[in-house]
């Protein structure tokens, strides 16, 4: 921050606050933690997808001389460890036991005194594998006679994990029988990674004096995870510290616990030592959460003028070897019921079937909120389809559908309160941003001149449902998801705010301050926000899902509130007036009538520590504490419109222009919004164009590096052009619905959508995700290419 910049009393643009450290090389991430005496780990990973582990020899690496401890699942049976609960109800293999599931489960873990002698001794662990028939598709996954994967629950004859279903079907199916027009379209969106810039990791140091257990890891829920290792190991929860320190990405991938986390803690049991775990790259990508990997049958029905009048959709979810995704327990498929997109039609109906399969377990909300993103990739394509079908423009069609402002709060036809919003209004000022018409008539002069350089504009418009969420509808593994938050004045006026939700590079630390500031007057330079550790923090269910600020912030601004009123009553005998006769401005309380009698919140604080006389039953000092429930989930909502050039030739496709109004309603730190998304826009430019993880038919992982899973970088992204409308949602205290990562949600669509229309005038309708220049050449071609599997 320069000398000369004015810090923000509330909201507005203001360098982020712990940038300072992160620049200068300060930051302190789960790697950064030595302690005295630490030792480390390594896993040992099973090289199939599928196989009976007859035998595990570890003489060799326990006679390692560097070696402490060679922990296996036969180690972890003894202790009642073997199995943990994932946090959607299933159970999962913390070391395999009887047999591997997925390339890359965890089979042993080595202790040793340093890193490379850890991973060395993994080298020496004699391990007898019996291969089985792999199950790789989802589609395959429900066939008779499929190899059953998950033959350790009790009477588990299938691969079958859950039915769910959203709408009126008997509605639904009337209103398609009676329709003029039904477009139809399969459609995969293929399993992708977070891949976080940090790795995930842990040090677990267990007190044989205290009986105390710290453990410095990388997630974003600490509270939720203390909580579970209390039911896992059996300690006594308040002798269990969980601090997450500076996150170096999350994206979901640091929500649920990983077994290494786990076998960190062992090792520290049995040695007596401190024991750090770091997984490298490919570890990451092979065996930590992915998201979607969803098979999509979607149909849409209108008129023959274009009025939309039902969706229907059935999906066949891979959950991979054990569900552990990370959403509230009553969805099963997250919020999938969203699929209805953000228009207004009469029927809706949706049938989901979760199965397992020889892959790492996935369905993490990936820079989403539970499954919208799948949700509005659907609906969004559909669409485009049914534009395609009946010839007319897809803004036209989808003008001619959106929810008008009039008709919020609106309820879905799957039972979602929309809260407000003004859709028209934002598609248009996408359309006038980018300058569509002229577009279309550049489009229209190119395909007329012929030639290999293809020209395609593309379009989505999302509602995304954040804030999970209001705790009689929600919860994970039975524990509510409100959120806490407390807040103190020292007595010369500086303050700390303590949160239950972990920042991965979200802001928390200035935004939360900005929201303390806006409501109390105190600059946010001497507000400092403490979170990660839940030693110092109120119990609440971490980061993901966009829900840090609808929940936590306007926990924030209610607390801040709560500590304005105490205020009022210590200003109140200050000034030996009623409180009733006093207002609020910014900063400071006064006498009504008379500005000039007043006192500012840095004298109230000095005060209120003071032996200043408080009516009676009115305590001192400055702080208050909050749990905030949420009413009801907000519903950010946006329009994107996306232009690319595709070389026929190759199939190379490059985003020339990318534009994208949001509304999140108040805008906190505008520069930290256009930050999140910013990176939410790379995030779908990626999964459209080339994240894709692959394998072949025998469960080999063929992405377990970035020379084979690719990440765009800023040479496959535009400069983003960014627009905004704002519609203040009327359930959050602040007015706050979530940022960046519904940039996440809607710019895949458009990309694909752009790229589709780019290939129209070659009969080309439909093609999977990623379209990598092999797919798009193979789409021109009229040849089929599978992206659900290997990718050529």
């Amino acid at each position: 921050m320069t000398a000369t910049e004015e810090v923000p009393m509330g909201f507005g643009r203001m360098h982020r606050k712990e940038d300072a450290r992160f620049l200068r090389g300060r930051g302190n991430y789960v790697d950064d933690v030595v302690l005295p005496g630490m030792l480390h780990g390594a896993v040992l990973r099973s090289p199939y997808a599928h196989a009976k582990i007859l035998s595990v020899d570890t003489s060799a690496a326990e006679a390692h001389p560097k070696v402490r401890a060679v922990i296996t699942g036969e180690t972890l049976a003894g202790l009642d460890l073997a199995w943990m609960p994932t946090l959607s109800g299933d159970v999962q293999a913390v070391l395999a036991t009887d047999k591997v599931r997925f390339q890359g489960q965890e089979v042993a873990f080595v202790v040793a005194e340093d890193r490379y002698s850890a991973r060395d001794a993994l080298e020496l662990i004699d391990v007898e594998y019996e291969p089985l028939a792999p199950v790789v598709d989802a589609r395959k996954a429900l066939d008779a006679g499929a190899p059953v994967i998950r033959d350790d629950l009790e009477g588990r004859a299938d691969n079958h994990i859950f039915d769910w279903e959203t709408g009126d079907k008997a509605r639904t199916d009337e209103v398609f029988a009676n329709a003029e027009v039904v477009a139809v379209q399969d459609m995969l969106y293929p399993r992708v990674h977070p891949a976080p810039m940090e790795t995930c990791g842990s040090v677990a140091d267990m007190d044989p004096v205290t009986g105390k257990l710290t453990i410095w890891t990388t997630t974003q829920a600490p509270h939720a995870h203390r909580t579970v290792y209390a039911l896992v190991a059996g300690l006594p929860e308040h002798k269990i510290r969980v601090i997450s320190p500076d996150i170096g990405g999350g994206f979901g991938n640091k929500v649920g616990i990983y077994p290494g986390y786990v076998c960190s803690i062992v090792g520290s049991i049995l040695t007596g030592k401190p024991v750090k775990w770091m997984e490298d790259r490919s570890e990451n990508l092979m065996s930590t959460s992915f998201a979607r990997d969803y098979h999509m049958h979607g149909e849409i029905a209108s008129t023959k003028d274009g009025k939309i009048l039902g969706v229907r959709v059935k999906v066949l979810a891979d959950h991979g070897a054990f569900n552990g995704t990370a959403q509230p327990t009553k969805y099963p498929a997250g919020f999938f019921g969203v699929f209805t997109g953000s228009y207004d039609i009469e029927a809706a109906h949706a049938e989901v079937t979760g199965v397992y399969t020889n892959k790492a377990p996935g369905g993490v909300a990936y820079a989403c909120s539970f499954r919208i993103t799948e949700a509005v990739y659907l609906v969004e394509r559909l669409v485009d389809v049914l534009a395609h079908d009946l010839g007319l423009d897809p803004a036209e069609l989808r003008l001619r559908n959106l929810l008008r402002p009039e008709q919020f709060p609106y309820q879905s036809k799957t039972g979602w309160e929309y809260d407000s919003g003004d859709y028209p209004r934002a598609l248009r000022l996408a359309l006038d941003m980018v300058g569509y018409e002229k577009l279309r008539e550049e489009q229209a002069k190119r395909r007329e001149a012929g030639g290999e350089q293809l020209m395609g504009i593309g379009m989505a418009f999302f509602t995304e449902a954040v804030g999970a969420g209001p705790r009689k509808h929600m919860d994970i593994l039975g524990l509510g998801m409100a959120d806490g938050a407390e807040l103190r004045v020292h007595p010369t006026g500086k303050a700390v705010l303590r949160l239950s939700v972990q920042s991965q590079g979200q802001g928390h630390e200035t935004t939360f301050a900005q929201i303390v500031a806006e409501e109390l007057g105190i600059s946010p330079e001497d507000i400092d926000v403490v979170h990660g550790d839940t030693d110092q923090t109120p119990f609440g269910l971490g980061t993901y899902g966009s829900r840090s600020t609808p929940v936590s912030g306007a926990a924030t601004a209610v607390v801040a509130r709560k500590v304005r009123e105490r205020a009022k009553i210590v200003a109140a005998a200050m000034l030996e007036v009623s409180a009733d006769d006093l207002e609020w401005e910014k900063g400071r309380w006064f006498v009504k009538g008379d500005r000039a009698a007043g006192k500012s919140i840095q004298d109230i604080a000095m005060a209120a520590h003071s032996n200043l006389e408080l009516p009676e039953g009115v305590e001192g000092h400055l702080d208050a504490t909050c749990v905030y429930n949420p009413p009801n989930l907000t519903y950010p909502f946006g329009a994107y419109v996306c232009v690319v050039d595709v070389d026929a030739g190759t199939g190379q496709v490059k985003v020339r222009r990318f534009v994208a109004v949001d509304d999140c309603g108040v805008r906190i730190n505008p520069m930290i919004v256009e930050g999140q998304v910013h990176g939410g826009l790379a995030d779908g430019v990626g999964m459209a164009l080339m994240q894709g993880m692959a394998f072949d038919e025998d469960g080999n992982h063929l992405g377990g590096s970035f020379m084979d899973y690719l990440l765009p970088t800023s040479m496959e992204c535009p400069s983003w052009e960014l627009g905004e409308t704002v519609t203040p949602s009327p359930h959050h205290p602040i007015g706050a619905k979530g940022v960046g990562e519904s940039a996440t949600v809607g710019s895949p669509a458009a990309v694909v959508n752009a790229v589709l229309d780019a290939l129209k005038p070659h009969g080309v309708r439909h093609a999977d995700m990623p379209l990598t220049p092999a797919a798009v050449w193979c789409a021109l071609q009229g040849r089929p290419i599978r992206t659900d599997l290997a990718i050529p």
